[in-house]
């Protein structure tokens, strides 16, 4: 029938736009470590830095809350998920976890999401998961052990793996919330409605976690060091927020509508690999080999997975988006 012939260039190129977005948003998540660490070194706590990435996000976004409030009465138990697992909970969590063991540790238990989310497509959406997409996951968790060298500071903490553990968890909730509706066509809830009301939820949520009255507000009125540079707080919290945080979900978000959740979470790995190098750059945070080359084999792993062919006799493949994901996706980003 004609109206099931699709223009297999549009897919490929619907899939290129995602694949894009999604090397954006990593790029843009990547780049808050290295702007929010001169600020905790200059006196913020952690979460405090955290409750101000989000809460200036949400007011950024507000206006576009505000355009899509039938989403309020829509998608209620989305929006909520979203702000609770999507913002909340991986930031809460994360930061949790990293009080009580290293931080390469919690990095790398928290960038197991992309292995969960190929776990949820096969044993709870019963879809077929391709050879490739598990290889492309399998070298990626090897890549990023390597990255962020977890045999320097393995420490068993229990709570601080279950911690962490919650952040990967979390991080599944936002890569499969983000996906939420793509097959809907012009029913699909707006991305940007979605990242709107799941900062307003995460940042309620912070605010009662980070208890920000008690913060020093005076840092953010003068300057932080970066490397011997230094740098007016203000400009640093604004990349934090305009950058790492609203730029960063909407290329996400809408990455995941154009690709599918587990692929937008194998690319959504080199934000580990982008950090290094960002602190290297930035922060004189030199890479070893062993970092350098794990960096190149998490780069292999999101390759192979996103451009694996589909599983034979796999009518919907897990591994790439395929044309209907293409046409759910035009329409997300109208």
């Amino acid at each position: 029938m004609p109206v099931q012939t699709i223009d297999s260039s549009g897919g490929n190129r619907g899939r290129g736009v995602g694949l894009g977005l999604a090397l954006a948003s990593a790029v843009a998540f990547g780049g808050s470590g290295v702007a929010a660490k001169p600020l905790i070194e200059a006196g913020l706590d952690p979460l405090h830095v955290v409750w101000l990435r989000v809460a200036g996000a949400a007011l950024v976004m507000l206006p576009l809350a505000v355009r899509h409030r039938a989403l309020l009465r829509r998608r209620p138990a989305l929006l909520a998920g979203f702000g609770l697992l999507g913002v909340a909970g991986v930031q809460a969590f994360y930061f949790a976890s990293i009080s009580r063991i290293p931080v390469g540790v919690a990095l790398l238990v928290e960038y197991l999401a992309p292995a969960l989310v190929l776990g949820w497509v096969r044993f709870v959406q019963r879809r077929p998961v391709t050879r490739a997409a598990a290889l492309g996951v399998v070298l990626a968790v090897g890549g990023l052990a390597c990255v962020v060298e977890v045999w320097s500071g393995l420490s068993f903490d229990a709570v601080g793996l279950l911690l962490a553990l919650g952040a990967a968890c979390c991080q599944v909730g936002y890569f499969v919330l983000s996906d939420q509706g793509s097959d809907s066509g012009a029913d699909a809830p707006d991305p940007l409605g979605v990242i709107a009301y799941g900062l307003l939820v995460g940042a309620l949520v912070l605010t009662a976690v980070a208890r920000p009255w008690t913060m020093d507000w005076s840092v953010l009125g003068g300057t932080a060091d970066m490397n011997g540079t230094s740098v007016a707080a203000a400009l640093l919290l604004s990349w934090i927020v305009l950058i790492a945080t609203v730029l960063a979900y909407i290329t996400g978000v809408v990455s995941v509508r154009r690709l599918s959740p587990q692929v937008a979470g194998v690319v959504a790995c080199l934000e580990a690999v982008i950090a290094t190098v960002l602190a290297w750059i930035l922060l004189g945070e030199h890479l070893s080999a062993p970092q350098i080359i794990g960096g190149a084999v998490v780069l292999a792993g999101a390759f192979i997975a996103q451009s694996s062919a589909p599983a034979k006799g796999s009518p919907e493949p897990v591994a790439s988006g395929g044309p209907e994901r293409e046409l759910s996706g035009r329409s997300a980003a109208a």
